[in-house]
């Protein structure tokens, strides 16, 4: 019986390693994205006057404080995501910065992202809750040093099956 439980559980490998693909979904665009609102360089190089700007359109008080505030969660919080360090916190961060993204400015644009709707941001919002529930997964700083497995422990037991 043992062996059955044990052929039904997934390998802990693979959850880590699709991790690292997760981070990378939602840390590219968000680095592109800070680097396009804090240095205006890329895709969509708003700087961060013009993006203070938009902020100001949209009725958002202290728009010059806010666009820094959200240039710099996006750049640096792309970088900790694409190295794995701190990837709980920022996502939670990210998430927050993603839904009120959403609801805004997209939500009244509707669903597709070319038409500026919704699509892009709530993918990358559930992205990020995602990743604050699961953490960094393999190839991550954070796992590299703060990593609590024992060898000596045996797997089947963490796994709550009686051996």
């Amino acid at each position: 019986m043992a062996e059955t439980a044990s052929r039904q559980q997934p390998t802990e490998t693979a959850p880590r390693w699709s991790l690292v693909f997760v981070r990378l979904a939602l840390g590219i665009p968000m680095l592109i994205a800070g680097v396009g609102k804090v240095f205006a360089l890329g895709p969509k190089p708003m700087g961060i006057s013009g993006f203070a700007g938009f902020l100001a359109s949209l009725g958002v008080p202290l728009p010059t404080i806010a666009a820094w505030g959200v240039g710099l969660i996006e750049l640096v919080g792309g970088i900790l995501l694409l190295v794995g360090l701190a990837v709980r916190i920022v996502s939670v961060v990210i998430a927050i910065d993603m839904l009120v993204a959403t609801v805004l400015y997209h939500l009244p644009n509707g669903y597709p992202a070319a038409g500026n709707g919704i699509e892009l941001t709530l993918a990358l919002t559930l992205i990020a809750v995602a990743l604050a529930l699961s953490g960094p997964g393999a190839l991550s700083i954070e796992r590299a040093l703060f990593d609590q497995e024992n060898p000596s422990t045996d797997s089947s037991q963490s796994r709550g099956i009686d051996g």
